[in-house]
């Protein structure tokens, strides 16, 4: 079987972007964009209330028209206009210069498309009908907001300043994965959800050794009352 879509993340921080289109689609685009730390250029003959609330030094607002040399050192491209003539014209420049581009609502001129997104700190999770049933795709959203909460965002903070420390201390890469197994295994995420800081410190020491907590590991964090 042949995927429609290849999945892949793109680091985009620092990359210089266009939207084309300034109603509320539009800032939606440049809202995602921004949030990822992308360059954003925007081009509309007017703008929504909604880009007031984009406050970023990233986002340089151009009142006309769409030109084709907008595209000049962009990364990417998406189309967010209201005009099905000028979104295809966006298509078509973009694939003259073999570009990025996604078109609002018409994934038949997109070579890219987005998915819903769920974001729990360095938790990504996507969700996708590949441009089918984009209604389905933000249930299934609402879904996986439900059921993935905020302690996956800790969760995975921790595991990171785990790892950075171990490596500093010259462990040998290939002894993590079961030591990662074994937290996982003894529940570590669902204690963090609890705020159980002192059942997260002792399978810490037990597992990495001493000096391995969650205090230590994560500075500034209000712990509350250990349980």
């Amino acid at each position: 079987m042949i995927w429609k879509y290849y999945p892949i993340c793109l680091d985009i921080k620092r990359k210089k972007c266009l939207v084309a289109g300034g109603g509320d689609v539009g800032a939606r685009k440049v809202s995602g964009l921004l949030s990822c730390g992308a360059i954003v250029k925007v081009v509309s003959l007017k703008f929504s209330s909604a880009f007031e609330k984009l406050k970023s030094k990233d986002i340089e607002l151009v009142k006309r028209e769409y030109r084709t040399e907008d595209l000049n050192g962009m990364f990417l491209v998406i189309g967010a206009t209201d005009n099905t003539e000028v979104n295809k014209k966006i298509h078509r420049d973009a694939e003259a210069k073999n570009m990025l581009c996604n078109i609002a609502d018409f994934p038949q001129a997109c070579n890219f498309i987005l998915p819903a997104v769920v974001r729990r700190g360095d938790l990504m999770i996507t969700a996708s009908t590949s441009g089918r049933s984009p209604a389905f795709a933000k249930k299934l959203k609402k879904d996986l907001e439900n059921q993935f909460g905020e302690e996956y965002a800790d969760f995975l903070f921790l595991m990171g300043e785990i790892r950075k420390r171990l490596l500093r201390e010259e462990h040998a890469p290939e002894e993590h994965k079961p030591m990662f197994e074994e937290i996982i295994k003894k529940g570590l995420l669902n204690m963090i959800a609890d705020k159980n800081y002192t059942e997260i410190d002792k399978l810490l020491s037990n597992v990495f050794g001493r000096g391995y907590s969650y205090r230590n590991l994560v500075p500034g964090e209000d712990h509350g009352d250990c349980k």
